[in-house]
C-alpha cells in the first residue's frame, strides 16, 4: 500500500512542503497570519497543530474565481473588484478547508479551526506571498493553489507549525 501525501507548514519559514515518506514533493510559499499563531476563535491568528482536509472546494473553477462563504461567486477577480472593496479579504480560485484533529487544541470550543473557517486558499496578494498577511488562513499563490489543490484529497493530514 503507497502512502498518502502530507502537508507540513512551516509558519516561520512561510513554507508549505507536500511531503510523502519523507521526501518533500512540492514547496510552496505561503502566507499565514499577521498577527502569527494562535488557536482561538476571532484571533485573527493561523491555528498550529495536527489538521486533516475536510473539504476541497473550487475543482475546475478559473484561476482568481471568487469565492464568498465557499461557493463561488461566478466572478473572476480584477482591479475594478478590489477597487470596489480594497479592505475585502479575497478567498481566490481552490479552498482546502482544514479540520483539527487535536481536541482542546484546534477541535471543538472556542479553538476549534473549522468552525474558524481556516483554509488554505489563493490570494489577490501574491506579493504579500513569503511574508505573514493573512487573517488566520493560509494564502497561496493562485498557480500553486491549484497545483496542491490537485495533488491532495479529503483526509490528506496537515501539520501547522
Amino acid at each position: 500500500m503507497r502512502a498518502r501525501p502530507w502537508i507540513r507548514i512551516d509558519l516561520r519559514g512561510q513554507r508549505l512542503d507536500l511531503v510523502e515518506q519523507g521526501d518533500v514533493l512540492a514547496t510552496y510559499p505561503v502566507s499565514t497570519a499577521a498577527k502569527g499563531p494562535g488557536e482561538s476563535m476571532g484571533s485573527g491568528c493561523t491555528p498550529r497543530g495536527l489538521h486533516e482536509i475536510r473539504a476541497r472546494i473550487g475543482e475546475g473553477a478559473p484561476e482568481g474565481a471568487v469565492f464568498v462563504g465557499r461557493r463561488a461567486t461566478g466572478e473572476i477577480f480584477s482591479a475594478g473588484l478590489a477597487s470596489a472593496e480594497p479592505d475585502r479579504d479575497w478567498i481566490l480560485t481552490r479552498i482546502l478547508w482544514l479540520r483539527g484533529l487535536e481536541r482542546g487544541r484546534n477541535r471543538l470550543g472556542a479553538v476549534d479551526s473549522m468552525r474558524r473557517y481556516i483554509y488554505i486558499h489563493g490570494t489577490p496578494e501574491e506579493t504579500r506571498i513569503g511574508s505573514p498577511a493573512s487573517h488566520g488562513c493560509v494564502r497561496m499563490r493562485n498557480g500553486d493553489v491549484i497545483d496542491l489543490f490537485d495533488r491532495v484529497e479529503i483526509g490528506t493530514r496537515v501539520e501547522i507549525g
